[in-house]
């Protein structure tokens, strides 16, 4: 399960993607529109800032930006920078391996096989998804769904 720390950085990210032409975001106003508490945020970003992910400015005109293009930037990448590796169980962890203490076989093992699945599709989609195709997947759907309220 993803957890929250994640889904507040990816809305957070999310939202500095939709300012990244325009200006740094001030934690405050980042905080009040996604709906994430102050001070998680802060270390949220802050853990984003070591990652290389976002930059901040302090002063008039300050506040938090995105390091890189939206489009240079991955759901995949967000995930692990505040969650770790994407896997399950640390057996078919990329990342961050561990054999199983109470497994003799981990080739024929079905629990692996089957989590190194869940594994594989999840980062194929995660690391296909940046913060531009996000944003630009949401507006498509933000836009259907008015549509679709307005017929008669």
């Amino acid at each position: 399960m993803l957890s929250k720390k994640a889904k507040y950085g990816m809305k957070a990210l999310l939202r500095l993607a939709l300012e990244a032409e325009r200006r740094p975001i001030l934690i405050e106003d980042l905080s009040e529109h996604e709906r994430i508490p102050r001070k998680f945020l802060e270390a949220i970003l802050l853990d984003l800032k070591h990652r290389g992910i976002v930059q901040s400015r302090k002063g008039r005109g300050g506040g938090y930006f995105l390091a890189r293009k939206p489009n240079d930037i991955t759901l995949g990448e967000v995930v692990r920078a505040l969650d770790g590796p994407l896997a399950a169980v640390p057996c078919v962890s990329q990342t961050a391996y561990l054999p199983c203490d109470d497994c003799p076989d981990e080739d024929a093992c079905a629990v692996r096989l089957a989590m190194k699945e869940v594994r594989d599709a999840t980062a194929r989609i995660l690391d296909r998804t940046s913060l531009l195709t996000a944003n630009a997947r949401a507006a498509r759907s933000a836009r259907a769904l008015a549509a679709h309220r307005r017929k008669p």
